[in-house]
């Protein structure tokens, strides 16, 4: 799914009621984590809520694809990792580094209605989405 697709998708909702249905929607479709992947080692930092996030580069292909797998405590923490996987996951880390999403939270009016820690947890993931794509790169 394209950043324009979800914009679309989030516009065709009604209110925010339906809004935040869509986006525990969206967490409740995730693939299940192993729960021998629920470490301290692939904790996100800076999460509010325990996030744990690995990814599995596929450098046996060309091109090289990162396919991630994330998972959170928090329902709606669960929906924002459905949003950053829709995004990101089975991107190539070229795909990945040069997707821009720093309006995401405003063009979907997420920025009003979701908490300062929830943005910044969110941050956090992207932050260590793109840290896997520069390793992958390398």
């Amino acid at each position: 799914m394209t950043l324009d697709e979800l914009v679309d998708n989030f516009e065709f909702l009604g209110d925010w009621e339906e809004r935040y249905r869509y986006i525990i929607d969206l967490g409740k479709k995730l693939p299940p984590m192993p729960e021998e992947a629920k470490t301290e080692e692939n904790l996100v930092q800076g999460c509010i809520s325990k996030v744990w996030m690995t990814a599995n580069v596929h450098d046996d292909q060309e091109p090289t694809r990162i396919e991630f797998i994330a998972d959170s405590d928090a329902f709606i923490v669960k929906g924002l990792i459905g949003i950053a996987l829709m995004l990101y996951s089975d991107k190539t880390p070229e795909e990945i580094l040069a997707l821009d999403i720093s309006n995401l939270f405003e063009r979907l009016g997420l920025d009003e209605h979701l908490t300062v820690n929830r943005r910044n947890g969110f941050q956090s993931m992207l932050n260590r989405i793109k840290s896997i794509a520069k390793e992958a790169q390398a």
